[in-house]
């Protein structure tokens, strides 16, 4: 116990160092004042999953009916997990599916979990219901045509793959590769203007700083590369996905993640203002950090935050999961 809370001062210390200005970090790390690496400075993570609620898909917070986080690795009963992270979810009926990554101590690689609720607030989990011999997370769930889909983060098969649900929400089924060739990391898609859009990061360096859109008639494709692709280049700050994207009406939110100086920090948000297969234009919104992690660096959320999927309630208020870190 005693190792584990001089591990957590260790990471406190770290997160601390973070918070010194990008330029006086960069001249730091040139000048060897770290014997390591920056982000070798931070060890062993702890992500976990919580509930935020918001007036707006731009402002969120903590409910304070919810204990968070709802959802952690030690609540998984069928493997011995190691972190669970990047939830979606989806409302039937009156029950809320939430899908996420599980990373699977035993196989080392990250498998899909399932868990439920009635309420949003209590989660009971239920069982993998996805694995590959290759690493999966980030499991974008979604509906069309009364059907449920899922595209999952596969980027170690180099290929963005489409899967549907065979019997939901336990059995799911490969249909296709949408793209393949490259490192894709959470790919994420939605519909806008009678076309599906895709937006992926695909840095194979893990700088997490490119980010490609590509587009498509239909769903299963084919899918084209946008002519203005890469819409983001040698920018961590705002270029890998970071949920799912948002359209209301002729408006639509994409979320990233801010990944300098480290993987994880925060979850920007920026408005797509003109999207057709020739031109892409986006401004950030105003006061574009929507996830930010506990002012304090403690509690469940103290590291960093990179994750959010907001879904409109019938009152008009949103509702979101989000993952973090400590």
């Amino acid at each position: 116990m005693q190792d584990i809370k001089l591990e957590k001062i260790k990471n406190k210390l770290a997160l601390s160092i973070y918070k010194l200005s990008p330029e006086l970090l960069n001249w730091l790390e040139r000048k060897r004042f770290f014997k390591r690496s920056l982000p070798d400075l931070i060890k062993n993570p702890q992500w976990s999953i919580g509930i935020y609620v918001g007036q707006s898909p731009l402002k969120f917070m903590a409910a304070k009916n919810v204990k968070n986080p709802v959802l952690e690795c030690h609540d998984v009963s069928d493997v011995t997990a190691e972190l669970v992270a990047d939830p979606f979810m989806v409302k039937v009926e009156q029950t809320w599916y939430m899908f996420f990554e599980i990373y699977n101590q035993q196989t080392r690689k990250g498998e899909i979990g399932l868990a439920v609720s009635q309420d949003a607030v209590k989660w009971d989990y239920q069982q993998i219901v996805l694995a590959e011999k290759f690493h999966l997370s980030y499991p974008y769930v979604f509906v069309w045509m009364n059907e449920y889909y899922m595209i999952p983060e596969t980027g170690e098969a180099k290929s963005i793959r489409l899967y549907k649900a065979s019997k939901f929400p336990t059995h799911w089924t490969f249909v296709d590769n949408l793209v393949s060739g490259s490192v894709f990391l959470d790919p994420s898609i939605f519909r806008y203007d009678n076309r599906w859009w895709l937006f992926v990061e695909t840095n194979p360096h893990a700088k997490y700083d490119t980010l490609r859109l590509y587009y498509a008639d239909e769903l299963t494709g084919p899918w084209i590369e946008h002519p203005k692709s890469p819409i983001i280049n040698g920018n961590p700050h705002i270029a890998r996905p970071a949920g799912r994207v948002v359209v209301m009406h002729d408006r639509i939110i994409r979320y990233t993640q801010d990944c300098y100086p480290f993987y994880g920090m925060q979850v920007r948000a920026f408005e797509i203002t003109e999207l057709t297969p020739t031109n892409y234009q986006e401004k950030e919104v105003e006061g574009a950090s929507v996830l930010t992690p506990s002012p304090t660096g403690f509690g469940w959320n103290g590291g960093g935050m990179h994750h959010i999927d907001p879904h409109l309630n019938e009152d008009g208020t949103w509702i979101a999961c989000v993952d973090g870190w400590v």
